[in-house]
């Protein structure tokens, strides 16, 4: 199965609770920490939540 690097770009300062609760599930900590998933609809559909705040990479 195709795999995705996610990395958080942008600070969840002044984002919601359930922006900042997906941040957290997708494994990402600090600005420019990333993590690689499995490309799944449900991670397609967390990423979409939080788009504005994180960069995704095909690997």
């Amino acid at each position: 199965m195709a795999q995705i690097k996610v990395t958080l770009v942008r600070s969840t300062i002044g984002c919601t609770e359930t922006q900042k609760a997906t941040v957290a599930a997708l494994g990402l900590k600090k600005i420019r920490s990333f993590r690689v998933h499995e490309d799944t609809p449900a991670t397609r559909g967390q990423i979409k939540k939080v788009s504005h705040l994180v960069q995704v990479e095909e690997l």
